[in-house]
């Protein structure tokens, strides 16, 4: 592929500040869209600029509703007006934790039947992050380039700032394990992994922990913290089994209804999250990194920009 240079930088409404971040790191500039919300609630977008022939780079997080219509909305518009190719990164995924269903439920897995709708709008090249689950990978029929991007590197990086001394890392469950086991090589330090099983939407029961953590701060990692019931369980478990102190880490840091404060109230002191989830900023208890340089290096790989 030939180097690219007419590449236009663009973001739905929610993913903005971390467009712009990707912007400093590319010196790319981010084209804003034209939007407008009509009184009846339809809303208006229009592209400030003629994109026929570009390459248009959306950086698009489904958290909510109106984040994936907005989506397939830009995708579709880009088409509509022929640019030369589009290229989506989704640092969050809506409803990635539903990507299977149970047989004879009758349940929507929409995370499947969602991320279908974003490659049938016809992007090229669609690159996720930290997924829960590669199989949304496969939601379409190999038109579609895909590709998934890890934040290790980058979690690693922020841990070892923090300056922690004799440190476990603990998965909350035998699925996550293989991702902590690699966390844990970057930092040079132990890893193990508690029993999870789910018996509802959103309730799980966390089992007994190995007593690796006896004498070392525990560091709950998982790839998204919810409503916080499973970690919350598990560090209940890290003290059980003898860790003198426990943090958590997650890339996206949903934190819906009031998880905040429940683990305020178990007493962590720190949470270790990425700024995938929109809104999400460091403060008296989120430690955030931006994964912007890894989407920055993603897209001067793809373009040739390096």
């Amino acid at each position: 592929m030939p180097r690219r240079k007419n590449i236009v930088l663009l973001a739905t409404s929610s993913t903005t500040d971390l467009a712009q971040k990707v912007s400093s790191e590319l010196d790319v500039p981010v084209t804003e869209m034209i939007t407008r919300t009509f009184a009846d609630g339809e809303i208006y977008h229009a592209f400030p600029q003629d994109i026929a022939g570009c390459d248009l780079v959306i950086l698009g997080s489904t958290a909510d509703d109106s984040g994936h219509q907005e989506l397939i909305d830009l995708i579709t518009g880009a088409r509509y007006w022929n640019a030369l190719s589009v290229n989506v990164i989704i640092p969050y995924l809506g409803y990635s934790t539903m990507e299977r269903a149970k047989p004879g439920s009758g349940e929507i897995p929409k995370g499947i039947t969602r991320t279908r709708q974003i490659f049938r709008a016809r992007p090229d090249y669609v690159n996720f992050i930290d997924l829960h689950s590669e199989a949304v990978l496969h939601a379409h029929s190999g038109e579609v380039h895909t590709n998934h991007l890890w934040t290790e590197r980058l979690a690693a990086e922020k841990i070892k700032d923090l300056q922690l001394e004799n440190i476990v890392l603990v998965s909350p469950d035998y699925g996550f394990s293989k991702r902590v086991a690699r966390l844990a090589g970057l930092l040079d330090c132990p890893h193990t992994a508690a029993n999870k099983d789910r018996y509802d939407v959103d309730k799980t029961i966390v089992g007994q922990l190995s007593g690796a953590v006896r004498g070392r701060t525990a560091i709950i990692c998982d790839d998204m913290i919810r409503t916080g019931g499973s970690m919350l369980q598990t560090v209940d478990r890290c003290y059980q089994a003898g860790a003198v102190g426990v943090m958590v880490m997650a890339t996206h840091l949903v934190l819906a209804g009031n998880a905040r404060e429940r683990f305020i109230e178990k007493g962590i002191g720190c949470i270790i999250g990425a700024d995938t989830y929109p809104g999400t900023q460091s403060d008296d208890l989120l430690q955030i990194y931006s994964v912007a340089p890894v989407i920055a290096d993603e897209i001067k790989s793809h373009f040739r920009l390096q």
